[in-house]
């Protein structure tokens, strides 16, 4: 999820393919396919401009050893971009962190082969801080970030993941700070199981809710504490035995302050597993069968962009080098026909 500050009044199992994509109904398509990148784009995140949301703009990475960080507008066009990154994995953000006495709204960024969280302040992607990540260990390699403000205290927080780790304690939480007038992270948080069987990339954040999901690829979805305070106890593991392998990218779409949605790619079907926000343990209510090819980010707002996306944005990224923007609408018919089908 990305929070945006307009928020809307374990064995394995088998994998289950429960229907086919032509019983799933014709694959939704994009309202823009993005400029391509130059190599392999893997995560977006969504920022929402204060002044003009339908100027908002979209970052995602681009994933190589000589990679990238793009900002595109909401037809696709790359209007800024950071070059020679050091293979950029997943990218994240939040708003109104206090940089040199200024609210400044930033994005963190893994960059894998340095062992490094990069900050950039938005929507300019200027450079505003670094820490290394997963200190001390033989397995590093950092690939899922996902951001978390506490609605509380105002304490910002990065959750990141890795290639590879251990069963106990795979996500480690960095808690933000300032200095010297630069952004850096310290670790204040070691927790998630990790069931072994392939990576933990994808990771979402539900400010509101407080709540931290992680796909743990080809067995579920984990949902923890947002909170270091609440302590580092599973609450939950689901969509065990709904996607055809690889458990992918999460995005939170919010219909109220406690309701709404969570998507997962279904990575090798290409399609997104729907869940409910408030109850995620009554299993998958929708499969939404996209255009996108073998999708491992994405990432949703509910905020009005204007005529063309009114209810709100899905980014998914795509083989061929793009991502793909959906008219939340369309997604949204679909989710409510399969309920109703359901009933």
């Amino acid at each position: 999820m990305k929070k945006t500050p307009f928020i809307l009044a374990v064995s394995v199992l088998p994998f289950v393919v429960s229907c086919s994509t032509q019983s799933l109904g014709k694959k939704i398509t994009p309202s823009v396919i993005t400029e391509t990148v130059v190599y392999d784009t893997d995560d977006p995140a969504i920022w929402i401009n204060p002044a003009d949301a339908s100027k908002s703009i979209v970052i995602g990475t681009d994933k190589d050893t000589d990679g990238g960080l793009y900002a595109f507008d909401l037809n696709g066009k790359i209007i800024r971009k950071v070059s020679g990154l050091k293979r950029p994995n997943n990218v994240d953000l939040e708003y109104g962190f206090m940089l040199n006495g200024k609210p400044t709204d930033i994005a963190a960024v893994t960059e894998r082969e340095t062992n490094t969280v990069k900050m950039y302040s938005l929507p300019d992607l200027k450079e505003v801080g670094a820490f290394t990540v997963f200190d001390g260990e033989t397995d590093r390699g950092p690939m899922g970030i996902s951001m978390y403000k506490n609605p509380t205290t105002g304490e910002m927080y990065a959750v990141v993941g890795r290639k590879s780790g251990p069963a106990e304690g795979y996500l480690w939480q960095y808690q933000l700070s300032e200095k010297e007038g630069e952004i850096t992270g310290e670790v204040v948080r070691k927790f998630g199981k990790y069931s072994g069987l392939k990576e933990i990339e994808s990771i979402a954040v539900d400010d509101e809710l407080g709540y931290i999901y992680y796909s743990d690829e080809q067995f579920g979805v984990h949902q923890y504490y947002a909170d270091p305070a609440k302590g580092n106890e599973k609450i939950l593991v689901f969509g065990r035995g709904d996607f055809k392998s690889d458990v992918e990218g999460i995005s939170i779409y919010p219909t109220s302050p406690q309701t709404g949605y969570i998507l997962v790619s279904n990575q090798q079907k290409d399609t997104f597993n729907v869940y409910l926000r408030e109850d995620p343990a009554k299993g998958k209510i929708a499969e939404i069968p996209v255009s996108t090819s073998e999708s491992d980010g994405s990432e949703v707002t509910n905020v009005n962009l204007g005529p063309k996306f009114p209810k709100g944005l899905f980014v998914a990224m795509s083989n061929g080098k793009v991502f793909h923007f959906y008219d939340w609408r369309v997604i949204e018919e679909r989710i409510k026909k399969a309920q109703q089908t359901a009933q």
